[in-house]
């Protein structure tokens, strides 16, 4: 372990976007999804509206959604997830995410369920159940190779407002429905406003949004997020795993080595070689195959030759 030079390197979106019902988010998503570019996928919990956007000539975003039931279960969000990453696809839109916590099934109706069911009726132990599952769900976020973007509804409220003269109600986004702390492990967040549509960021590490004025929204804002992700250093590669056992043509290879032996001294050269590369690998499947090899092939030497004295049969480890 040591410290090095912090950079900041390539890497893959994780962008929040907040907003009271009606304020465009889901649109909004969809436009950023377009700019960064590649395949769409989206997980719809809203029955379906996401769709309505498909066939918009205003927009032209194309998009594969997947309705996504109850129980909005925190497994159910995970497989959905890996689903979009097995089809190949370069950004994952989740809208939204509240359901996962407060939806039918979701986190906080699960509390309930399982502290009446195990813990009669106390919700602190219920939690030490859900919670496990919850981080699940922001781990398979956080881990995958996607972009993401996730929606959250707004609790709304409602406030008198003049305009011109005239007083009228406008809709003002609040708190993001979500557990606390959910927004720590975003990239960073965008408040969507109900009566304009315009977005400003209550949380941006990227600094792209920093001092401007409330702006729409467009396919402009996930070219310009492209760019910043793609202009870091490379990242480092992950280390290989260490091997588990032999690999198959290693293991056949020591088996040929053996079977291929013409005495029994160089019988017992290779055969010594491949147990103790097996022992190394603690791989029991491949050093039983090993000795099965040498017995056959140490038979076969018995039926042309006798041993010698110098090889006798005892020479052979087993």
């Amino acid at each position: 372990m040591a410290f090095v030079k912090a950079v900041r390197k390539k890497s893959k979106l994780r962008l929040g976007i907040t907003g009271p019902s009606g304020s465009g988010k889901t649109l909004g998503a969809l436009l950023i999804a377009k700019g960064l570019g590649g395949r769409i996928a989206l997980i719809d919990t809203e029955k379906g509206s996401a769709s309505l956007y498909a066939d918009d000539p205003r927009y032209e975003v194309e998009f594969d959604a997947m309705d996504l039931d109850p129980p909005y279960t925190p497994e159910h969000f995970i497989k959905a997830i890996k689903e979009a990453e097995e089809g190949g696809y370069a950004t994952l839109i989740i809208d939204s995410v509240t359901h996962e916590w407060s939806g039918v099934g979701g986190c906080l109706e699960l509390v309930d369920q399982i502290a009446q069911a195990k813990f009669k009726g106390n919700t602190w132990s219920a939690w030490n159940v859900v919670t496990p599952r919850h981080r699940a769900f922001i781990d398979a976020i956080l881990r995958s190779s996607l972009h993401i973007i996730i929606t959250m509804r707004s609790k709304t409220e409602t406030a008198q407002v003049e305009e011109n003269g005239r007083k009228k109600v406008v809709k003002l986004g609040m708190k993001a429905e979500q557990r606390d702390g959910f927004e720590y492990e975003l990239t960073s967040i965008l408040d969507v406003q109900h009566e304009s549509n315009y977005a400003l960021p209550s949380k941006d590490r990227t600094g792209l949004f920093s001092g401007r004025d409330p702006f729409k929204i467009s396919e402009a804002t996930g070219v310009m997020l492209r760019e910043w992700l793609e202009s870091g250093a490379e990242p480092t590669p992950e280390p290989e795993p260490e091997p588990e056992g032999m690999t198959s043509k290693e293991l056949a290879d020591w088996q040929a080595e053996i079977m291929g032996a013409a005495d029994m001294a160089a019988l017992k050269q290779a055969y010594e070689g491949g147990i103790a590369r097996a022992r190394e690998l603690s791989d029991k499947l491949s050093y039983d195959a090993i000795v099965a090899s040498k017995e056959k092939r140490k038979k076969q030497l018995h039926e042309a030759t006798k041993p010698t004295a110098e090889f006798a049969d005892e020479d052979i480890p087993y």
